[in-house]
């Protein structure tokens, strides 16, 4: 096979191995939840899947359930769910009507009910019931997009303008039990952070979220200045949480892709946090570096970067990485880099991600494409989409960060 169909067979051997439905089996087979009723609550990226899953596992002894998930995520009826779809990055009605369908759901349980709560990434626009004016909070998630604040910074800021975040839906659950598994798309695996924790006590403070604000020049609204100073709940007596995947396990089946096709992995890291272009130069500069090998090698890096918008361009972290990584490869004939997000969608795109070799920064020059202009417009979609190098998988089911991965055949 070609680099580029090794590439192909890797993406796909790695998403279907973060598949989260074994994950949610054994999360749920074996636990005693009592003679109290059952009732599901899903939000995220990654919601339908799980939701589907223990949906089936549980049959009967399910009540009733609520899944909000992104636009386009939902892939069919799930037995006694009724299913929203709303906004991610921002939050739109669709979310804001979901979150209010689970809020309903759960009002009025008793103590000896549970709530299953399965919760992965993109909760945190996906899940809401705004404290502010759903314009105020449209127009600063923008800002906080924009400003290339990272995950946990968002969220600190996000969960403190929220009806539900924070621990906040956890406390609208009692006196009912919250049984929380979630599928980890922050580095670390902080559970207060993933979806802006509605079901974990917050660890962040009122002064770190101020200082986040101060940090970015934030635009508040004397309602949110407000709301920033006030604390979030510190303790939940009433949830036990599970954690069923992450990006750990997409590196090592990315890893065990790439030695199955003969390559030799390394994992570089799978906390890569920095902006996406810098992190397209250094797997390029990693490239560079190991380009005569005489035998196949790859390399791995997880995590989640991030943009710091300087033009109207249409891209997202992915594939601005691959994009900044194409001139450090230009002329290798063995060398290529991709970069793609584990839940199908990057940024504002339909693509999954993006993915470079050696001559993709001549293919564009002929055409009269600067990368470098390209970068500073945000416009990596479009490059890439010009010289057919779009990475799409579609809604995968699954939501664990990003991975990158640098594959180098033998130096002809």
């Amino acid at each position: 096979m070609s680099i580029h169909q090794d590439a192909q067979t890797i993406i796909r051997q790695a998403l279907k191995a973060c598949l989260p439905d074994q994950a949610v089996r054994r999360a749920l087979e074996e636990k005693d939840f009592g003679p109290g009723k059952l009732y599901l609550v899903a939000a995220g990226k990654a919601a339908w899947q799980m939701a589907r899953c223990a949906a089936d596992l549980l049959g009967e002894r399910l009540q009733a359930g609520v899944v909000v998930t992104k636009h386009g995520h939902s892939m069919g009826d799930i037995p006694r769910c009724a299913i929203w779809e709303g906004g991610h990055p921002v939050p739109d009605e669709g979310s804001f009507r979901g979150t209010q369908a689970a809020i309903d759901l759960v009002s009025g349980l008793s103590a000896e009910d549970t709530v299953i709560f399965l919760v992965s990434g993109g909760g945190s626009a996906l899940f809401e019931r705004p404290l502010v004016p759903a314009e105020d909070l449209a127009r600063l998630t923008q800002e906080l997009l924009s400003c290339g604040a990272d995950i946990v910074e968002m969220n600190t800021i996000r969960k403190r303008l929220s009806a539900v975040k924070g621990g906040r839906f956890a406390q609208l659950c009692a006196p009912a039990r919250v049984y929380s598994i979630v599928l980890s798309d922050i580095l670390g695996d902080p559970l207060d952070m993933i979806a802006s924790g509605p079901a974990y006590p917050d660890s962040s403070t009122c002064g770190q979220a101020l200082a986040v604000a101060e940090k970015y020049g934030l635009h508040l609204t004397d309602r949110m200045r407000r709301l920033l100073h006030e604390e979030t709940p510190k303790t939940l007596d009433n949830v036990e949480t599970v954690i069923t995947g992450s990006v750990r396990i997409l590196c090592a089946a990315a890893a065990e892709g790439c030695e199955t096709l003969g390559y030799q992995a390394t994992v570089l890291t799978d906390r890569l946090c920095c902006q996406a272009r810098e992190a397209g130069s250094f797997l390029a500069s990693i490239a560079l570096t190991h380009k005569d090998t005489d035998r196949p090698l790859a390399f791995i890096a997880g995590g989640e970067t991030v943009v710091r918008l300087t033009g109207k361009g249409k891209g997202g972290r992915n594939q601005e990485l691959a994009l900044a990584a194409a001139p450090g490869i230009a002329g290798l004939d063995n060398a290529l880099i991709f970069s793609l997000g584990s839940d199908g969608t990057d940024g504002p795109t339909d693509a999954a991600g993006g993915l470079v070799d050696g001559s993709t920064q001549a293919r564009l020059a002929r055409q009269g494409v600067d990368i470098h202009a390209i970068l500073q417009n945000n416009d990596a979609y479009h490059a890439l989409e010009r010289v057919g190098s779009l990475i799409h998988t579609g809604p995968t089911g699954t939501n664990v960060n990003d991975v990158a991965v640098v594959l180098l055949g033998v130096k002809k």
